[in-house]
């Protein structure tokens, strides 16, 4: 462990600093482009008035000289033509002034570029490097336990570092042959069931927190190795009157007029497990009208024709709250299932009799809970029951059950 975290460490640095020396690279040649492109411009807009009054002034030292030579031709020319070039010269001297300059600006107007550059960023950024990255050697929190669920893990966390006040934790997982990691909760819980686990494959899975008022995650917990051997819980297809998610856990009762249970595909639930049903988050608006039929419960076989779990070889609760033990009603009520409930099952066993392949008494001791309330009773079968069939009947559409 102690070998394989300091080479992840390095290597996390060496790229860390990697990248950093690239993307600072890459932004002091983007500055460096943008003071060269300013000092261009300065110089673009400053020497064009420079240059038309260099032209102007070349120009009339050209036009001085070709008259000069013009007078010179004239004095110099035979006495025949000489009063006629005479002649032509002052004409011309006379339309063109000589004593004319165009408007230079002064020195002090004009622009003397120059790059003021200020040594204190080396000092800034030599302060901040220095102080930048820490290394950790025993992270704040670790993965304390894995539960088995079907279909998922219960993972379970803990603070080890006493000093340290978390805000939120984070966790992440990936089966053991993925490369990258990812965020599978974000909170202030310390446990987390993680759902759509494959059975009897590995899953490496890591937490890390923030300090209370921090922006920055502290160091990741050692990854550990978790697993199902549990087959998720899913509805039976094919039942005329409700619709199932691509992984037939989520049953949405649809508008179809025909009413019946939906049970389970496979006897899935043991006694020991925790079995959760959680009315998801549908609407008020849209979510089904009760009736006094609707129930979410357990059973023994799945039995075609029956219109609710409100029968024997059952038990269940109502959408009312009510709750029914072999098709007859407790006196005990827990809240009403609405939109975001979530409805737990748990069951151990309690023998009264010998259990033989033809059957015998049997007692399970069964705990129901809704909105922070519970019911607990023993459920008296005529047989040896080692996995149950759990199922829901509604009567009006809307209705959006997830099991897990």
């Amino acid at each position: 462990q102690i070998k394989d975290s300091a080479t992840l460490t390095r290597d996390v640095l060496e790229q860390h600093f990697s990248d950093l020396k690239g993307t600072l690279k890459k932004l002091l040649d983007e500055r460096l482009m943008s003071l060269l492109q300013e000092v261009d411009v300065i110089e673009q807009e400053s020497i064009k008035p420079l240059d038309e009054c260099q032209k102007l002034i070349e120009h009339g030292v050209n036009t001085a000289d070709d008259l000069l030579r013009e007078g010179e031709s004239a004095v110099d020319g035979d006495v025949g033509q000489q009063n006629e070039k005479l002649c032509n010269f002052t004409k011309k001297a006379l339309h063109i002034q000589l004593d004319s300059l165009p408007e230079v600006p002064s020195l002090v107007d004009v622009p003397c570029l120059s790059a003021q550059l200020d040594d204190c960023l080396l000092t800034i950024l030599k302060n901040q490097i220095f102080r930048h990255g820490t290394v950790a050697s025993r992270p704040p929190v670790q993965l304390e336990e894995f539960v088995e669920k079907p279909g998922g893990i219960l993972v379970r966390w803990c603070k080890v570092d006493d000093d340290f006040i978390p805000q939120d934790y984070r966790l992440q997982y990936r089966k053991s042959s993925a490369s990258h990691f990812e965020d599978v909760y974000v909170g202030s819980e310390t446990e987390f069931i993680v759902l759509h686990i494959d059975p009897n494959v590995d899953y490496q899975f890591r937490v890390c927190a923030r300090g209370d008022g921090r922006q920055e995650w502290s160091p990741w917990s050692v990854p550990q190795i978790g697993r199902t051997t549990l087959v998720p819980h899913e509805w039976t297809t094919g039942l005329e009157g409700y619709s199932l998610s691509s992984r037939r856990n989520i049953a949405l009762r649809n508008g179809s007029q025909s009413c019946g249970v939906l049970y389970s595909k496979a006897p899935t639930y043991f006694c020991g497990q925790t079995l959760t049903f959680r009315q998801v988050l549908f609407g008020i608006e849209t979510m089904g009208q009760p009736d006094r039929r609707d129930s979410l419960g357990v059973c023994v076989e799945q039995r075609n024709g029956d219109d609710s779990l409100q029968r024997d070889k059952a038990v269940c609760i109502s959408t009312n709250g009510a709750v029914f033990v072999n098709g007859k009603e407790m006196t005990n009520q827990l809240p009403a299932v609405t939109s975001g409930s979530t409805v737990t099952f748990d069951m151990e066993v309690v023998q009264l009799g010998p259990c033989s392949s033809e059957g015998g008494n049997f007692k399970l001791r069964v705990t129901i809970s809704s909105n922070n309330r519970e019911v607990v009773f023993d459920w008296v079968l005529d047989q040896c029951c080692g996995s149950l069939y759990f199922g829901c009947s509604f009567s009006y559409p809307g209705w959006k059950v997830l099991v897990f």
